[in-house]
């Protein structure tokens, strides 16, 4: 059996699993990337506005009239949502050994959870102005969901926390 000639080759200490590392390897990749997407194509005059707009969130349109604090605050909510992301598919994953022996399939999969759920369920319930976007912009940015968000935060968990075969 592969895992077992793997773990007999690989030091104990480095065949283990490293959960913090997965998320947080994942959650900052994904962070960094979905934020740079956001600015690249939504707002490249005026980067401000995306991490604003997250904040919006939370504030409603109050949010634009806070400066760099709001974008903080933005930025904050957008990586606690990355860093969340993370965690759920880690926390899954160990569940469904699937998830991180089929890590491609599975981050796309997840991506498109994530899309939808921030889509259908979280922006519904936040206080972000409501406004229905261009269907190749919806479009666009739910593939970009599968590469930019699903696969990194998957390929971080199968990397770093792969559960070890006895």
């Amino acid at each position: 059996m592969a895992g077992t000639a793997l773990t007999e080759t690989v030091p104990a200490s480095s065949s283990r699993a490293r959960p913090l590392l997965a998320i947080s390897v994942g959650g900052t990749i994904v962070g960094l990337l979905d934020l740079t997407y956001a600015i690249v194509v939504y707002s490249p005059h005026h980067p401000i506005r995306i991490p604003q707009t997250i904040a919006s969130g939370l504030l409603g349109m109050q949010s634009y009239d806070g400066g760099m604090w709001t974008a903080a605050l933005g930025v904050f909510l957008h990586f606690l949502i990355a860093f969340g992301a993370a965690t759920v598919y880690y926390l899954v994953g160990r569940k469904i050994a699937f998830m991180t022996e089929h890590a491609v399939w599975s981050g796309l999969i997840f991506g498109a959870l994530v899309y939808s759920f921030m889509h259908l369920v979280v922006l519904p319930l936040s206080a972000v102005p409501h406004r229905d976007g261009k269907f190749i912009y919806q479009a666009a940015e739910f593939i970009w969901h599968w590469f930019g968000v699903g696969l990194p935060i998957a390929l971080s968990v199968a990397h770093y926390a792969r559960p070890v075969r006895r």
